[in-house]
């Protein structure tokens, strides 16, 4: 027999009644029944109960077991009484009589228990993160996120895809947040950095003829953390394909990522991915708020500011005024209530802005009345023209944000997301994607009035050179992002694959030609050499499993996450160089004020 097990602990069934076998697994809970111990021996594939008796020989070495030893037993498979079947366990309808037993690895007394679901803080989640593993619900989120990657590679094969991998030590390059750097012993003073993301090598794999590229590639940025994202690596399908336009990359990671909710949703309803709307930037930002928007929440929002216009509701009224500014409204079916309507007036305060206005509509008898604050000012002719933009009807409210739009625009955006699941109006049992297209390339500062760039740099402006003649904040790229529930779950672009339009581009963002050459110069050199048209795409590995796992925290799949402040508690990083490796790198600490 093997050393350690016949079988694991999911194996057993009632055709093994009679057999000798040998499991190996941890302690997962104990119970005495008047001096019989019955135990539930876990390991990574399931869980069999094993009992001990003072009929067996080791019952004096089975009576000091406790939570999470682990452990090695040899046994008879014995059928369980009909009535004490289990049919939630693979292995219910049997249980294991203990003859041996040795102990693999005893445990100390434990900072967190892994039988059942108590809640720990977060800290000490991370901090013993190796028992947290142990828990069900995270072998279930890590067995999940395995798959998942398994399932992506396989289907990017199937299409034709062959995976490359590129470096993870290379030079600094600007992907929208703050590199690592990494110092050279060999070249004291200067640094490489790990890769925000494969973005240039994998342009580079299609200027030398590849073609079609995937890769499971790590990626670090030194960001805040949130929620959705982690402070410091992920993990995302990248991938590249040449001679192809934006639809082309629509139809061929598309069904990629349709075929993974659907394997792994849970039986959620996965749109087909020809069914999947393709909304501008501007569109998608009017209507929802966000470039990710929920559309399992029907609701959209409306531009109502010429109802507002010159009205008797000066607030509104003087704002128009301005330059820039709109009066945008929230539909909320069936919210028309002053409580409901008080409670996201709140929400709104909450949220850092003055509050929202609101009209609400009840029945009179005699017919409808439009209530609040906002109905009074305008008048009920505003009013109803209102009511009629937005399809409302009694029992149904509007709330109103106003100013300019950026100002505005983030809160509009939760406020909807708030008010489609109080009202009960979002579909939670639904994957809803977009694609958001026509991005902007440029955005201008407000204070100093310096244009930059707003998405990814590399991307080819629509209209090429005759765009970048023009008025840099009209330009928009021929960029994307597919968004999923909230959340942006891909994201990616066709390239600018000419040198005179990558240089043209910089230009307008303020880098002169000799720092384009500088910092992108293999990219801006390969160019020169038959640089094919190309595009790609990067899906997020983390978020995707996040959502399948019905998960709020990206922390939840990540095997061995950091902490909200960047922080390894579990390793103890980032933590102090020792003084002999500041001196082989030529660096200094300065300490802080």
């Amino acid at each position: 027999m093997h050393a350690f097990r016949s079988h694991t602990c999911a194996d057993l069934t009632k055709d093994n009644v009679g057999e000798t076998v040998r499991l190996s697994g941890w302690v997962h809970r104990i119970r005495d029944h008047g001096g019989i111990l019955f135990i539930d021996l876990r390991d990574h594939y399931g869980v069999t109960q094993v009992l001990c008796d003072p009929d067996s020989p080791v019952f004096a070495e089975m009576e000091k077991v406790r939570s999470e030893w682990c452990i090695r037993i040899d046994g008879n498979v014995k059928a369980r009484d009909p009535e004490l079947v289990n049919p939630k366990l693979p292995t219910g309808e049997v249980e294991v009589f203990v003859r041996d037993l040795e102990v693999l690895g005893a445990a100390d007394e434990l900072p967190l228990i892994v039988f059942g679901d108590q809640e720990y803080p977060e800290e000490t989640r991370l901090k013993y993160r190796y028992l947290d593993l142990r828990r069900e619900a995270m072998q279930k989120n890590m067995t999940m996120r395995s798959d998942v990657v398994a399932s992506m590679r396989r289907r990017m094969w199937d299409k034709g895809f062959r995976e490359y991998q590129t470096p993870i030590i290379t030079a600094s390059s600007p992907e929208g947040a703050r590199d690592f750097l990494v110092p050279s012993r060999l070249h004291p003073g200067k640094f490489y950095a790990l890769p925000q993301a494969p973005q240039q090598f994998k342009q580079l794999i299609m200027v030398s003829g590849y073609d079609k590229y995937f890769q499971i590639a790590p990626c670090f940025r030194d960001e805040d953390p949130r929620a959705d994202r982690s402070p410091t690596d992920f993990y995302q399908l990248d991938m590249e394909m040449s001679f192809v336009e934006q639809q082309d990359v629509f139809d061929t990671i598309s069904p990629v990522i349709a075929g993974i909710f659907e394997e792994f949703g849970g039986g959620k309803k996965v749109d087909a991915p020809n069914e999947w709307p393709q909304i501008p930037y501007k569109e998608a930002a009017l209507k929802y708020g966000t470039d990710k928007p929920d559309l399992r929440n029907p609701i959209e929002m409306q531009d109502v500011s010429e109802h507002f216009r010159g009205s008797g509701f000066a607030i509104f009224a003087k704002l128009l005024e301005q330059d820039g500014t709109q009066i945008r409204a929230i539909p909320a079916p069936t919210g028309g209530s002053r409580k409901f309507c008080d409670r996201m007036n709140a929400f709104a305060q909450k949220e850092g802005l003055p509050g929202m206005g609101y009209i609400f509509w009840r029945d009179q008898g005699d017919g409808m009345e439009a209530a609040g604050p906002l109905a009074k000012n305008i008048g009920p002719e505003r009013t109803e023209a209102i009511r009629q933009q937005l399809g409302l009807g009694v029992g149904d409210a509007a709330f109103f944000l106003g100013g300019k739009p950026a100002a505005f625009e983030r809160v509009a955006g939760k406020a909807r997301d708030v008010i489609g699941a109080e009202l009960n109006l979002t579909d939670k049992d639904r994957f809803a994607f977009a694609w958001i297209v026509d991005f902007p390339i440029y955005e201008q500062d407000e204070e100093s009035g310096k244009i930059d760039f707003e998405h990814n740099p590399f991307s080819m402006p629509q209209g090429g050179m005759d765009a970048l003649n023009g008025d840099p904040l009209a330009v928009k790229g021929y960029q994307y992002d597919l968004a999923c529930n909230g959340y942006e779950l891909v994201s990616g672009a066709i390239r600018n694959h000419k040198p005179e339009v990558m240089l043209k581009a910089f230009e307008l963002a303020g880098y002169g030609a000799d720092e384009v050459k500088n910092r992108f110069g293999a990219l801006f050199n390969a160019f020169h050499y038959g640089a094919p048209p190309h595009g790609g795409c990067a899906a997020g590995i983390d978020r995707i499993v996040m959502l399948l796992a019905e998960q709020e925290n990206i922390r939840e799949v990540i095997m061995f996450p950091m902490n909200q402040r960047a922080e390894d508690l579990m390793m103890q990083a980032p933590s102090e160089p020792a003084s002999d490796q500041l001196m082989e790198l030529s660096l200094r600490v300065i300490p802080q004020d």
